[in-house]
């Protein structure tokens, strides 16, 4: 879990919102490219069964004929919402079926950052930490083999493909994760501003590098990197020693700046790393 302070930046945005979405689109229909695609994504609202419960989720493919890798999104401690359905959407139209869950399912269905939400706020801290502190890494590994079965059961999913996998904030961990959980299947994973991807316990999401089979891309916050300067320094280390290829880059922004609707977001950096997704996905799910 990162520091509160670096935390503030989580604030619920209501102008990011589904109608805004597609109000957007239609503005630059006649542009081409991504927003024809992003017309031709479908999209579902589903449920998972997993060992602990059934976790609603949004999924998202290409319309009409084919199938595409698959890639599983895990969110920040805000949870699912219109800003992670955009991501979902967006990548959708570059062509995997992407799967968003609601990471909170054995606590909360539905939006967890609701008009109002404030992790600068005592009481929406304490909820949203409350939801996390649910989710034990034993169930969280689970989680991600339900999710990548459920995945891998959808006939629009290439299953000769591997699975993508990223995260934003807490989700960083998770993706570490779900890249040693199922490790035969997860052939890419990306962390944004991830929160303790390396820490001086035994159960360090860093310590699982050498389970994984992946190639990896983390993209660290200016001010992650000042609170724990060393980390990236362990990161690259681990990489090396396990023989995974990876990236480790600090961004001149602060945690919590991809995901629209934060205080802190940054088009500009935001833009640069889904250019490093976008190529860590081409050259490892194709």
């Amino acid at each position: 879990m990162c520091d509160d302070d670096i935390h503030a930046g989580l604030l619920y945005d209501p102008t990011v919102s589904r109608r805004t979405f597609g109000l957007a689109a239609v503005a630059v229909a006649g542009l081409g490219g991504a927003a024809h695609a992003q017309a031709r994504v479908t999209e579902k609202d589903v449920n998972v069964t997993t060992a602990d419960g059934v976790a609603d989720a949004a999924l998202f493919y290409p319309s009409g004929k084919g199938t595409w890798p698959a890639v599983l999104i895990w969110t920040d401690i805000a949870g699912l919402r219109p800003a992670f359905r955009d991501m979902g959407r967006r990548l959708a139209a570059q062509g995997y079926v992407v799967l968003v869950p609601n990471p909170f399912y054995r606590s909360i269905h539905g939006v967890v950052a609701t008009p109002g939400f404030d992790f600068a706020k005592p009481e929406d801290r304490a909820r949203v930490t409350g939801y996390r502190q649910a989710m034990t890494n034993d169930g969280v590994d689970k989680d991600a083999g339900s999710y990548v079965a459920f995945l891998d059961a959808q006939p629009q999913t290439n299953r000769k493909k591997k699975v993508g996998v990223q995260g934003y904030c807490m989700g960083g961990p998770l993706t570490f994760r779900t890249a040693a959980a199922v490790s035969s299947r997860i052939g890419a994973a990306a962390t944004f501003h991830g929160g303790g991807l390396t820490t001086k316990n035994p159960d360090s999401p860093h310590l699982l590098i050498p389970k994984t089979r992946a190639s990896f891309a983390c993209c660290i916050a200016q001010n992650d990197d000042k609170a724990q300067p060393e980390s990236k320094d362990i990161l690259k280390a681990a990489f090396a020693e396990a023989g995974r290829p990876a990236s480790v880059e600090v961004y001149p922004a602060n945690h919590g700046w991809c995901v629209k609707g934060n205080a802190v977001y940054d088009e500009a950096s935001a833009e640069k790393t889904w250019g490093v997704l976008t190529d860590l996905y081409k050259k490892n799910l194709a």
